[in-house]
């Protein structure tokens, strides 16, 4: 059991992925208590969202706040279903933005929030003291399984691509070239003698027949920049090349034993998880649990 947000007044619900888990039925129960039969339009595991759809018009769906006007400090409301209880709604502030690296989903850029999420409260809205939507409420950092004021939301900008995507193609497509990249620690700075502020990704293996590997991307190579777009580290790498369009060909620079070269990459289309692949990994994430 978890939460959804009403997203369009032609039934279209967003909520986990995560939520869904292998269930083949799926129903929604609105406030008023009314029960409706739903069905799967998509489903994006690197995000944790899903689309869900009722046949009813005229719904109350909420509005979606501007990325560009949440700020640390501001006041939010996390609105869910905590433990099958009801409709329950916690107050808090925004406790930081941009969070990544937390091991949660393949793509990270999470608001956090210390408004009260519990088990149950998953693909709820974190909104806005204006009852504006900034975001889908997803997971929490506990050791107890209850709150303890460290919950992470997904932002309103990724909800509404992903969820444009999987209404007009049924999935999310991304951009790919078939590489691991790793962050350029101060260690593998020293060892490759690379400048000390040196930015970028180190290239930990190579998919064979990938794209990459058919443009003369090697193991070792350390990614810089992106056709114009220097690079800071692994987010930004994965980031970046998934928003890439499929098709179309783009410049790499990259370090080779203290030289720069530049290759250009055709752009290849990010592979669905497998469903064994899904399950390992949203079973990865130690110390941290799902809500």
């Amino acid at each position: 059991m978890g939460s959804g947000v009403i997203a369009s007044r032609d039934g279209y619900i967003l909520t986990n992925h995560h939520v869904l888990g292998d269930g083949t039925q799926i129903e929604v129960i609105l406030a008023s208590g009314e029960r409706l039969k739903a069905r799967l339009i998509g489903s994006d595991p690197d995000t944790d969202l899903a689309v869900l759809k009722v046949d009813r018009e005229g719904l109350p769906a909420i509005g979606f706040a501007s990325h560009d006007d949440i700020a640390v400090g501001d006041v939010v409301l996390a609105i869910g279903n905590p433990f099958g209880v009801g409709q329950t709604v916690t107050m808090g502030i925004i406790s930081a933005l941009g969070r990544t690296q937390l091991g949660i989903n393949t793509f990270e850029n999470f608001i956090q929030t210390d408004a009260a999420i519990n088990p149950g409260n998953s693909g709820g809205a974190l909104v806005d003291v204006h009852g504006q939507l900034l975001g889908i409420n997803t997971a929490i950092y506990s050791r107890s399984g209850g709150s303890l004021g460290i919950g992470f939301a997904i932002p309103v900008s990724i909800v509404q691509e992903v969820m444009q995507q999987i209404i007009q193609k049924g999935r999310v497509i991304r951009g790919y070239i078939g590489v691991e990249p790793q962050d350029l620690t101060p260690e593998l700075v020293d060892a490759l003698q690379l400048q000390t502020q040196q930015k970028g990704a180190i290239i930990a293996g190579v998919m064979r027949h990938g794209p990459a590997e058919e443009a003369g991307v090697r193991t070792g190579d350390v990614l810089i920049g992106i056709d114009r777009t220097p690079v800071q580290d692994t987010t930004q790498v994965l980031n970046t090349i998934a928003r890439l369009s499929p098709g179309s060909t783009v410049r790499f620079r990259f370090l080779r034993n203290g030289d720069e070269i530049e290759l250009p990459i055709r752009i290849g289309t990010r592979p669905d998880l497998t469903a064994a692949q899904r399950n390992n990994a949203e079973g990865n994430a130690a110390q941290r649990r799902r809500d």
